[in-house]
């Protein structure tokens, strides 16, 4: 059978970045001028006043001290409060492939291969900016490349189905080539008003390229096996889809249209759900806890990320051993496993196995074995 192998990634970063102090400083400003605009219902008890936000609280709860977004000006603006995204003309590329287009570049450049050799593109991601035509199928147009290509929404576990897709279709032989892109803009699906959630989310796009394992020009990772599974919760939701406001737009301004989360019942549900999920997937494929040296997690919550690692691992994670990028990127839903995986993959030597594992809403969970190879 053909062996599918990664052979290329690339991960965009937006040019803004937004810090803790500076996302604290606008919340709270808005909370301010919630309370006061309310003070006569807070007086009577009818309402509780906005609490403020701080780094120490946002550093404690996630990890993350900074994050990447496309605009910055309306997400700090206190009266605004979410990203000013203009509307873009039917003629200009969207956000989506915009993103997208840079980091498949990255992942084309690092495999050696051109953009009309690659069979297929899937766009992977929680947020898409339309319901069609498929953001897929404008960045095959974009980049130049054959076959085909199509949009799935897995919310953050996308990139891992989207590789289990894209592998499935090279062992077949349907295929030899793919590109799994994840756009994601998560600071437009946010409620940056809400204390609980305002410093989770921020934007990137990554892609990886996977292709047959005899085609590879360089170093890859063989794809071993992939393990996909999902169970029904509402206990992460977002009911509007992709953007909420643009600049020229409005909408019905409604809390439950935006992301939500029970975030106490998420700790609680996923962190078994995970490690049951990589625990049966590693006994399936034969890998011992100690063959693992690299772990790639969804990039969720620093906290969930250590538990994992030990659940797994059956100890603390070294140093390096389970990469976390939360304190710059931030939550960035499906990408954040792959972002882990391209800046932190390159020391393994040919023989190591590593985990990239994905998980989110859904609930959904997917993990990749891959295998270090020349």
């Amino acid at each position: 059978m053909v062996e599918p192998a990664i052979t290329g990634s690339g991960v965009f970063t937006p040019e803004l970045s937004i810090s803790n102090d500076e996302l604290v400083v606008a919340f709270n400003a808005y909370a301010d001028n919630w309370n006061a605009a309310h003070a006569a219902a807070i007086e009577a008890g009818e309402v509780e006043a906005m609490a403020q936000s701080s780094s120490e609280f946002i550093v404690a709860a996630s990890g993350i001290e900074s994050r990447y977004v496309l605009d910055k000006s309306g997400i700090l603006d206190p009266a605004v409060m979410h990203p000013w995204l203009p509307d873009r003309a039917m003629d200009q590329p969207g956000f989506m492939a915009e993103m997208g287009v840079d980091a498949c570049r990255q992942a084309l450049d690092m495999a050696g291969v051109e953009a009309a050799d690659v069979d297929a593109v899937i766009c992977a991601a929680s947020n898409h900016e339309r319901a069609y035509p498929a953001i897929a199928i404008e960045i095959q147009e974009l980049l130049g490349t054959g076959g085909f290509g199509f949009d799935m929404n897995v919310a953050c576990s996308s990139a891992t189905f989207g590789i289990q897709a894209a592998a499935d279709m090279i062992r077949s032989g349907s295929i030899e080539r793919a590109l799994v892109v994840n756009p994601e803009i998560c600071s437009a699906h946010l409620e940056w008003r809400d204390r609980d959630c305002h410093f989770i989310f921020g934007d990137v796009a990554t892609a990886v390229l996977i292709e047959r394992s005899d085609l590879a020009r360089g170093e890859k990772f063989l794809i071993k096996s992939t393990r996909c599974a999902t169970q029904f919760s509402n206990n992460i939701r977002n009911n509007n889809g992709f953007l909420r406001r643009t600049r020229n737009g409005h909408m019905e301004d409604r809390r439950d249209m935006l992301f939500m989360q029970n975030g106490r019942k998420v700790f609680k549900e996923v962190l078994p759900l995970v490690s049951r999920h990589i625990a049966e997937h590693m006994e399936e494929t034969g890998v011992e806890a100690s063959d693992l040296k690299r772990l790639w997690l969804h990039q969720a919550n620093k906290t969930m990320n250590d538990y994992i690692g030990k659940k797994v691992l059956g100890r603390p994670p070294e140093d390096g051993e389970q990469p976390n990028i939360l304190q710059d990127y931030a939550n960035t839903s499906s990408a954040g496993s792959i972002i882990a995986f391209a800046k932190y993959s390159d020391d393994l030597r040919p023989g190591d196995t590593g985990l990239i594992c994905s998980f989110g809403a859904g609930y959904s969970v997917g993990s990749v074995i891959v295998e270090k190879s020349t």
